[in-house]
């Protein structure tokens, strides 16, 4: 038979056919096969609901392994408050805290706390704490390291090298246990022989998951023998945020000390010096810095071999520069002049610190006009154990040549690619523009070239929306930290500014801080929001010295998983901690003087206007400071010297904090009154010898009662109209946000909104929130800009003819103006008044709120008045830009003197 005529048995209807036997299969098997998988099911999903059940249980019951590695003291010292028969022992403590990966330590709060001393038995109150870094470990361990400043007031006198503290504390930790959540857990400590000697403490520890605190600490147990500590092998290989730990936490029982910790927590600080570059590396970041430029070229760190913008050429990523001009200069403009170190000197290098030196020498024989008749001298710090890097620098001239110094910062460019979320405030933080956006094939520039319209951005998200660095600006007093989030890896970079006593103009100046870049800035001297007034001019021969910083150059990561705001939580932490710290310990030039070296000013701020009140009252939330000796209101234009401010409490009662040595006047004004208030006794300021001013009082100018007034006296114009930006000009960040008025193109809407008349408004029917325009701007007519006249109308009941009333014009801002006065006879006719060219803030353009504070008190004689109806001429002449106008902060008109009520 042929094989190919051969014909296969079919298989049965019922089954399957088994190739192999050539007979069907049999249905015994099948249904043994559909039991065993049935059963398997079965098993799978009670074993699933069983892990369920034991995952809620444990997330419920589970405390995190925790530990008080150790406590180190940085600080042990005695010094004499007031007299020399009251005492105060200081401390710094560390605690340095462990945990497993399971839920990750993120903060501590502390609560009670006692610290008890061996030979007296006082207790210390708990002082500052703040948390100074943490990393979650890649080995299943969490650290998390608190530092604390503590005072003792001492009943004996006990030398610091024998003295002896217990410590007892209760507090909460803080677990990450998922986006947007932490766990907090109450635990006690009690650690034993703190002392100047020993920096490591013996301590026990327990955690409570019942999420009651614990009524009190635990007391102090008695001191252990001393244990060896482990030392750290100088090859460990630190993570970004401290070094690598050798696996999870050995739980130790709550009444055992745990087993010493390395004497050193965090690796040395290490030096390397190339031919041309020198490389800073403690364990969490390298910086590496050019020879003897000083210009900072990468940042390796959170596995990234430079976060600074590779793009750009090495000697623009980080650095410092001026703008500089010869005398005789106008304008604000000058020589851009990037600072080139030509002289590169170790400082100090220590495992606990290193400070570089990169210097800039002037010769007169030389220095021509490339370079700024100063000596510039660029340090960098870097600290052991500390997540990032310092800088300040020191500005120095002798009997050189004058010039002007219009521009004076410090700037950092970061990866483009990476770096794109931008951080300024809590409301002010977004998605940013890639700096490829601003070129011309992909935006359109505007009326200046810094604000452009993204017409083709790479990112879609952006079109349309106005890009300007200008919107962005910030009153100095606010600048504390501001930066760029990178996510992937989830990277921090912030620059953190501690304090602005070394800043130009005061602590309402505004600066520019980050933008599209990614780019951060540290400004120190600018003629932004103030024009040339703000410029430091120096005369032939005249000597001058000042330091500009520390700054703070702040870097920290969070693991993938963990939400992004942590990083920006963490940085307003990280800032608190630095403002408490200053003045820094840690700078080795003279000309920075330590804690030890400066003073503070004492008393009490009190306000009397006495149309207002009989009796002076306390000027609450008030600014009062020290600037240098000069006229009432003179520290807004200063810019040669240090500043000290503060704000008044509830009471007037005010400190100004680590004043340097010299001589002040001071100063100060309080929201809700106009003028400045100068106290009419120089402050001299001494090593040692702290000030107490007693009492003083601003009475501000006042010279009759108060007929009608308009806006609100605060050096704003914020409380009035802010036009809605338009549909052209919109930057997404600033729609329905406080700062609305930072919207591009503002000041066209004027004449959109009086396009033949001038703004009129009346004191009794109108409401300056919706009447009165922020700025009196010029008017477009005819391709050329006119000044405009607003017109205030008001009654009067009666008028003394013979007697003098007073207008009160307090202005916010000023460009280009000359604002002239009249009553009641418009143009042609002579103003009674007029400032004549005032101004060069350029706040209209640059989207500020206020520039410099101008104060005029204008007489107006009662033969200008009506009974009846009266009309206020403001009249801003000048007419050649945009930009040229007034912003008003308040109008009073007041009636001829009377004695108060």
């Amino acid at each position: 038979m042929d094989s190919a005529s051969v014909e296969l048995p079919r298989p049965p209807a019922h089954g399957k056919y088994d190739f192999h036997t050539n007979r069907p299969r049999q249905r015994k098997g099948a249904y043994i096969k559909c039991f065993c998988i049935a059963l398997i099911v079965i098993i799978l999903i009670a074993l699933c609901i069983n892990a369920i059940v034991l995952f809620v249980a444990f997330k419920k019951a589970h405390v995190p392994n925790f530990q008080v590695k150790n406590v180190q003291v940085s600080k042990f010292s005695v010094a004499n408050v007031l007299t020399d028969q009251q005492k105060v022992l200081s401390t710094d403590l560390d605690f340095f805290f462990e945990s497993d990966n399971k839920n990750p330590l993120v903060g501590v709060d502390f609560g009670n706390m006692v610290m008890d001393t061996s030979w007296d038995g006082v207790q210390a109150h708990l002082g500052e704490t703040h948390v100074q870094n943490f990393v979650q470990k890649s080995k299943g361990v969490s650290k998390l390291k608190v530092s604390t400043k503590n005072e003792v007031e001492l009943k004996k006198n006990v030398k610091p090298e024998d003295m002896k503290l217990k410590l007892s504390l209760s507090g909460d930790l803080k677990f990450f246990s998922g986006p947007f959540k932490t766990k907090l857990y109450p635990f006690m400590i009690s650690c034993n022989d703190i002392s100047s000697v020993s920096v490591n403490a013996a301590c026990t520890s327990k955690m409570y998951n019942n999420g009651k605190k614990p009524e009190a600490p635990l007391k102090p147990k008695s001191p252990t023998p001393p244990q060896t500590p482990k030392v750290m092998p100088n090859d460990a290989s630190p993570t970004a945020e401290g070094p690598t730990a050798e696996g999870p936490a050995a739980e130790e029982p709550a009444d055992e000390p745990p087993s010493s910790p390395p004497a050193k927590s965090f690796p040395p600080v290490k030096l390397t010096v190339q031919d041309k570059y020198v490389i800073m590396d403690n364990g969490f970041l390298q910086a590496t810095i050019a020879k003897p430029g000083g210009f900072v070229t990468g940042i390796k760190y959170n596995g990234v071999d430079n976060i600074l913008d590779t793009v750009n050429p090495e000697d623009d990523r980080g650095y410092w520069d001026v703008v500089w001009a010869p005398p005789g200069t106008k304008g604000t403009k000058g020589n851009f002049q990037r600072i080139i170190g030509t002289d590169f000197r170790v400082i100090l290098e220590k495992e606990e610190q290193l400070e570089l030196s990169f210097k800039i020498s002037y010769d007169p024989a030389t220095g021509g006009k490339k370079v700024a008749p100063m000596e510039i001298d660029q340090r960098y710090v870097m600290l052991r154990g500390v997540s990032g890097i310092y800088a300040y620098g020191i500005f120095e001239r002798a009997a050189w040549p004058a010039f002007g110094m219009p521009n004076a910062r410090l700037a950092f460019k970061l990866q483009r690619q990476q770096f794109k979320y931008m951080v300024i405030a809590d409301n002010r933080q977004r998605e940013m523009p890639a700096p490829e956006d601003r070129m011309k094939n992909r935006a359109e520039e505007l009326i200046y070239p810094e604000a452009v319209i993204l017409k083709n951005p790479t990112d879609p998200q952006f079109k349309g929306e106005v890009d300007d660095k200008y919107q962005y600006s910030m009153e100095s007093q606010d600048i504390r930290v501001h930066g760029w989030i990178s996510k992937d890896p989830p990277t921090g970079f912030w620059q953190i500014t501690p304090s602005y006593e070394f800043r130009s103009g005061g602590p309402n100046k505004q600066f520019l801080t980050s933008h599209v870049g990614p780019s951060t800035l540290a400004m120190f001297v600018s003629a932004h929001y103030s024009g040339e007034d703000l410029i430091p001019r120096f005369a032939e021969g005249e000597p001058w010295n000042h330091i500009y910083g520390p700054m703070f150059m702040y870097m920290n990561n969070v693991t993938t998983g963990q939400d992004l705001p942590l990083l920006w939580d963490d940085a307003k932490e990280r800032m608190l901690s630095e403002v408490k710290q200053w003045p820094y310990s840690f700078p080795t030039s003279e000309d920075f003087p330590k804690a030890n070296e400066r003073v503070n000013v004492t008393g009490r701020f009190f306000v009397h206007d006495r149309y207002l009140s009989k009796e002076k009252g306390p000027a609450r939330n008030a600014f009062i400071g020290l600037g240098p000796p000069g006229e009432a209101g003179s520290w807004q234009r200063d810019s040669k010297t240090y500043q000290f401010w503060t704000r008044t409490d509830q009471h007037g009662n005010f400190t100004i904090s680590f004043v340097r040595v010299g001589s002040y006047n001071l100063h100060g004004w309080v929201d809700g009154f106009i003028g400045d208030f100068k106290h009419n006794v120089p402050i001299n300021i001494t090593v040692g010898q702290n000030v107490d001013v007693g009492e003083v009082v601003f009475e501000p100018p006042r010279d009759g009662p108060t007929l009608w007034e308009i806006g609100v006296p605060d050096r704003l114009a914020r409380e009035f109209f802010i036009p809605d930006p338009n549909p052209k000009y919109v930057n997404k960040l600033y729609v329905n946000h406080p700062d609305r008025f930072r919207q591009y193109g503002l000041w066209e809407r004027y004449a959109e909104l009086y396009p033949k008349d001038d703004l009129v408004y009346d004191v009794n029917a109108s409401d300056y929130s919706k009447d009165w325009f922020y700025a009196q701007v010029t008017r477009p007519l005819g391709g050329r800009y006119n000044g405009t006249t607003w017109s205030v109308k008001f009654n009067l009941d009666d008028v003394a003819l013979d007697a003098t009333y007073k207008l009160r014009l307090a202005i916010a801002s000023a460009t280009n103006s000359d604002l002239q006065i009249r009553f009641n006879k418009p143009k042609p006719s002579p103003p009674i008044f007029t400032t004549g060219k005032i101004g060069n803030d350029n706040s209209i353009a640059r989207h500020g709120i206020h520039g410099l504070y101008w104060l005029y008190n204008v007489d107006v004689k009662g033969s200008e008045l009506n009974k009846g109806s009266n009309t206020l001429f403001l009249t801003q002449s000048k007419g050649v830009s945009p930009f040229q106008g007034i912003m008003y902060d308040y109008l009073r008109l007041e009636g001829p003197p009377t004695s108060p009520k």
